[in-house]
């Protein structure tokens, strides 16, 4: 047992059976990484300095869009040197704190989408009680409780998985500290920690479904009572980018766990948490960025500005 227990880093091997498209595969996931990064930091910028926006759903974007960075960064780095240099060594701490920002940026995420189809849903349902519902003191109670799950959330999975005995053999084929191929290294029964995880996974990932699902329906059913074909179109025009979005990620995220997994399964198992770790993180700043006239607006007056004040 002692030599279960003083394992002090882990093997990725990252995408080694792809080894002919090395630098192909850098050079696309070192861009994804870059516009994810420099696109969320442009709309956090923009909306933090544009006073003409300051309205609800922006302070929501904002704090989903810092968590977009997190989650990226805390598997992209890793990953892109396994592109590079082969195999890499990630060590026991490294494994934990990587495990611990990725699920806890990706609970952050879920309930950040919740709020923001919550304050959608008083915005076209309560038009006139809207500046009321959705005041300072509510918008920074869901951001809060968003922040609060995000910490906490996250404990009880590391602390269950990291304190099992580990098998010597510390090497498996992925490409980041993902909650399951981590348990496969595991020499005892993890019956009781696969139960846990997949009980609190659940939770952070329907509760927070339903409650945007239920929001969505109430708005889609708000719009349809509007009488004039150019109202429904308008309102549904200035919603669709957050409902992109909402899709995206829980159409990814539901992929992901309707497919069985299976040890021989490798390409899934690599590709699906690919989706939802590189690919659809880059979908927010461009959808925000290039849908929304008012981010876009924004980002033009603050272009403007920055140049005028260069010239003089």
């Amino acid at each position: 047992m002692g030599n279960l227990t003083i394992l002090k880093e882990f093997l990725l091997l990252g995408f080694g059976s792809l080894r002919g498209l090395q630098f192909f595969l850098l050079g696309i996931f070192l861009g994804i990484y870059v516009v994810t990064l420099l696109g969320n930091i442009l709309i956090i910028t923009v909306l933090s300095l544009d006073c003409s926006i300051q309205n609800p759903m922006y302070f929501f974007l904002s704090n989903f869009s810092f968590f977009e960075i997190w989650h990226t960064t805390s598997i992209a780095p890793k990953m892109l040197q396994t592109h590079l240099s082969g195999p890499q060594v990630i060590s026991f701490v490294g494994c934990v704190v990587q495990f611990y920002f990725f699920v806890s940026t990706a609970v952050a995420e879920r309930f950040l989408l919740a709020a923001m189809s919550y304050d959608r849903y008083f915005a076209i349902c309560s038009p006139l009680q809207y500046p009321s519902l959705m005041n300072l003191h509510t918008r920074i109670l869901l951001a809060g409780g968003s922040w609060l799950g995000e910490f906490l959330t996250p404990m009880v999975t590391v602390t269950m998985t990291f304190q099992l005995p580990f098998c010597p053999t510390y090497t498996f084929d992925h490409f980041f500290c993902d909650p399951a191929p981590v348990l496969e290294l595991v020499c005892s029964d993890t019956e009781t920690v696969e139960e846990a995880t997949f009980l609190l996974a659940s939770f952070v990932t329907m509760v927070p479904f339903l409650l945007t699902g239920a929001s969505y329906i109430h708005i889609v059913a708000a719009v349809l009572r509007i009488p004039s074909a150019a109202g429904k179109q308008w309102t549904f025009s200035t919603r669709s980018f957050h409902l992109i979005v909402v899709t995206l990620y829980y159409g990814t995220l539901g992929t992901v766990f309707a497919i069985p997994t299976a040890p021989q399964a490798v390409a899934p198992n690599k590709t699906f948490p690919l989706f939802y770790t590189m690919v659809t993180p880059v979908v927010n700043p461009i959808t925000y960025s290039l849908r929304n006239k008012d981010v876009k607006k924004a980002g033009r007056r603050r272009m403007s500005q920055w140049v005028y004040a260069k010239r003089t």
